[in-house]
């Protein structure tokens, strides 16, 4: 599958990149400066993590099947409008969490409720959202030795894209589950500065969930 990263050149992009690639993926790395994409691209292909390519944001969504948006959330709206003509007819899995610097461990919630709501209320019916990867530690995703002990909540309101996130996220090696419509994009984002209040209380480097008796 090849799979664009929309802002990839980030820690939590790179670490999904070189996780995804290792697991038989293409990968595309995407950013608004294609030299930058291209030289993150190239740093985690020769240190021999796998088919990772880079280029402009346009560019990787066009070429991809699946396109995963890791903005913050400033720049999302913009993100989205640049690339609503080409991302029509894809799925897109949105991490983003509408967080307010410098108060990141307090929810705060977006004018559409999540910023995924956002996404595809922008979008359109013509591109599938779904949101998911909120609660992964961008330090775990690129240490690929480590395994990430936590669960992944994913939800969207088209049942094909929600199967289709579930598996790639299975590919990053962790557990991915079914959370239900896009509506429930707002517990999800909401948990992540919870989390981060976690972190900086008990000094942890990625704190994560887990679901039990399912």
């Amino acid at each position: 599958m090849r799979i664009a990263i929309v802002g990839g050149t980030g820690k939590e992009g790179g670490g999904m990149a070189a996780r995804w690639a290792k697991a038989g993926h293409a990968v595309l790395i995407g950013s608004r400066n294609a030299e930058r994409a291209e030289a993150s691209a190239k740093a985690l292909a020769d240190a021999g993590h796998g088919d990772i390519t880079g280029a402009d944001n346009a560019t990787v969504v066009k070429q991809a099947d699946v396109v995963v948006l890791s903005v913050p959330y400033s720049a999302h709206a913009s993100t989205l409008e640049g690339l609503k003509e080409v991302l029509q007819g894809k799925v897109m899995i949105d991490i983003t969490v509408p967080l307010k610097p410098p108060k990141v461990r307090q929810v705060s919630l977006p004018a559409g409720s999540a910023a995924a709501l956002e996404g595809q209320a922008l979008l359109g019916e013509g591109v599938r959202v779904v949101a998911a990867l909120h609660h992964v530690s961008s330090v775990h995703l690129a240490d690929l030795d480590h395994a990430i002990e936590c669960d992944v909540l994913a939800c969207s309101d088209d049942k094909e894209a929600l199967e289709l996130a579930l598996t790639m996220i299975g590919d990053l090696g962790v557990k991915a589950l079914d959370a239900g419509p896009l509506a429930n994009a707002v517990a999800l984002e909401s948990l992540t500065p919870v989390l981060l209040h976690l972190n900086k209380r008990y000094g942890s480097a990625g704190s994560g969930i887990r679901f039990t008796g399912l």
